[in-house]
């Protein structure tokens, strides 16, 4: 399904991770239950490798928004002042 890999980026692009991850739960599915030929698991094998990577790129690019949130240095709260 990837020749030149232009159809992963494009699926980055146009795939939220839920809609990745629930398509990639049914290659899964199809994968296991068998009765494709080869060909059929194939390109299923494939677009479940670009599925992965589609979840794996918007899991990774939150990870990253949690990362830099935990790093940030915590704004003093409005009230001010010590609370002893």
């Amino acid at each position: 399904m990837t020749d030149d890999g232009t159809t992963t980026a494009a699926a980055k692009g146009t795939l939220g991770y839920e809609q990745a991850r629930d398509e990639l739960i049914e290659v899964v599915r199809r994968l296991e239950a068998g009765g494709t030929t080869l060909e059929e698991s194939l390109a299923l094998w494939e677009r479940g490798e670009e599925l992965a990577k589609v979840c794996r790129h918007w899991l990774e690019g939150a990870r990253a928004r949690l990362d830099a949130a935990l790093a940030r240095p915590e704004e003093p709260s409005e009230a001010g002042g010590d609370t002893d």
